[in-house]
């Protein structure tokens, strides 16, 4: 007869912890109901910025969050899987990355290269920074943590 290995504990706690990430994950961007700007939510704000309108050009920076920052993103993520595999869990590592994206859309939207304000915006506002007017959208960004598929 074989000898038969089996898991150890650190093992199977390993696995559970990954069999999670499976499970859940994280949704960085704007929900919705969480902040209004006169009267209009917020999520529709950065919708219209992020694709553009009729009157707005696009200003991508969820997408340039993204595009931008693919390789610090990936390095974040297999630092999460070590900090799993030494003991920590799933949703420590999502609420890591969370946090760490959170941040690089806060940084896209007050550094990104998007396309300038209209003169009349400008007049408007006081200023030619696009994206920025009270700060009220990038203070906004958050993150969720929830079962994968929710809210599709």
């Amino acid at each position: 007869m074989g000898v038969r290995d089996e898991w150890t504990a650190e093992g199977k706690r390993f696995l559970k912890e990954l069999e999670e990430l499976t499970k859940l994950e994280v949704r960085v961007g704007f929900q919705v109901g969480e902040a209004e700007h006169d009267g209009v939510d917020m999520t529709d704000i950065a919708m219209w910025n992020e694709l553009g309108t009729r009157h707005i050009p696009p200003r991508p920076f969820l997408r340039q969050s993204i595009d931008g920052n693919e390789g610090k993103i990936k390095k974040m993520c297999e630092a999460q899987l070590q900090a799993i595999a030494k003991g920590g869990t799933a949703e420590d590592a999502l609420n890591a990355i969370g946090v760490m994206h959170k941040g690089l859309v806060q940084e896209t939207i007050a550094k990104g290269s998007f396309a300038p304000n209209a003169p009349s915006t400008i007049k408007r506002k006081g200023s030619s920074k696009p994206l920025i007017d009270t700060g009220r959208m990038r203070q906004s960004v958050n993150f969720v943590i929830q079962p994968k598929g929710q809210g599709d």
